[in-house]
This record gives C-alpha cells, sequence and structure tokens, in this order.
C-alpha cells in the first residue's frame, strides 16, 4: 500500500481498481484456501488492508466501507474467501481436480435431506476443534445450501456465474456459515 500511495498521487476508480486487482489483492490472497483466517484479529487486519486502498481515491472518502466496496464493484475478502472455497469443493465434487473426493467429502445419504441438491456432503463430527477450519469441514454448511442450477453447472466457468448470480439474488451472509 505504501508503494501505491508514494507513487500515485491522484487515484481515479479505473487506475486504483488495476493497481489494486494487480499488485495489493494478490499478496492478500496468498494461499488462502490452505491458510484461512479464522480469528477476528486476522481477518480484521486482511480487510484493513482493502479499506485503506479503497479510501485512495478522494471522490469515495466521504461514504462508508461497504458504500465503497459497492461503487467500485468489489466484495469483502471474507466472501471471495468462502467464493474460492465453493469453486474448490466444485471442482473436487465433479472431478475436474483429478483429487479423489473420497479424500475429502463423502456424499450424504439419501436419508440426510429432501430439500437441496443431489451433490450433499455429509458432515462428520470433528473430534479435535481445531478441525473445524479445515478445508473438508467449514465447506459442508455453505456448500449444502447451494441450489441445484448452481452445482449442475457444466463447467467451472459457469459454476462461478451460476454462484455469483445466486449470491447477488440472496443475501451473501446468509449463505455463507
Amino acid at each position: 500500500m505504501g508503494i501505491v500511495r508514494r507513487n500515485f498521487k491522484r487515484l481515479d476508480k479505473n487506475y486504483l481498481l488495476v493497481t489494486y486487482k494487480t499488485y495489493i489483492r494478490p499478496h492478500l490472497e496468498c494461499c488462502i484456501q490452505a491458510w484461512l483466517p479464522h480469528l477476528m484479529k486476522d481477518i480484521q487486519c486482511l480487510e484493513r488492508v482493502q479499506k485503506s486502498a479503497t479510501n485512495l481515491i478522494p471522490a469515495l472518502k466521504k461514504y462508508s466501507y461497504t458504500d465503497r466496496l459497492k461503487r467500485l464493484g468489489l466484495t469483502t475478502l471474507q466472501t471471495r474467501r468462502v467464493r474460492g472455497d465453493m469453486i474448490q469443493a466444485y471442482k473436487i465434487m465433479t472431478g475436474k481436480n483429478k483429487i479423489d473426493r473420497e479424500q475429502f467429502f463423502q456424499l450424504a445419504d439419501s436419508n440426510y435431506g429432501l430439500r437441496g441438491h443431489s451433490l450433499k456432503i455429509r458432515k462428520d463430527r470433528p473430534n479435535l476443534d481445531i478441525r473445524k477450519h479445515f478445508f473438508s469441514q467449514r465447506v459442508v454448511n455453505t456448500w449444502n445450501k447451494l441450489p441445484q442450477h448452481v452445482v449442475d453447472a457444466p463447467s467451472v466457468n459457469s459454476f462461478k456465474n451460476r454462484l455469483d448470480k445466486h449470491w447477488e439474488d440472496v443475501d451473501v451472509t446468509s449463505c455463507i456459515a
């Protein structure tokens, strides 16, 4: 952020978006699916960087952080992390990653629930409290809440589009659990 502040005295919306997406956000999201911050202090620390980046545009300083994100077409980093988890879960569940899904997930029995989609995942009760933050545990609730038409996407790009459209139609915070 310091380099951006020093080298760009006046940023407009388009320059900030290109600069932020090219130089700053990749550092905030590096290996995020493996290292997921679950402590509030870590989540807030990462979010503060994005918050200060959106504050670099003089015309947007008067708006709240959420309004700045909407005006820039960005989402919170927490939402992006959950989206990345859903994309990775889709790749594993549909065999796009060439990873045996049994290593991560077990399909739920047909008795598990009649509502929802056909690729529901059974959630194991972790015997260690720390395991609840593992990828194979943290994605289950959000994945199981997705509708059938999102899960049935034929490709990764169509899954991303359908997921984004679904989250636009419903409140994202209710989907992320």
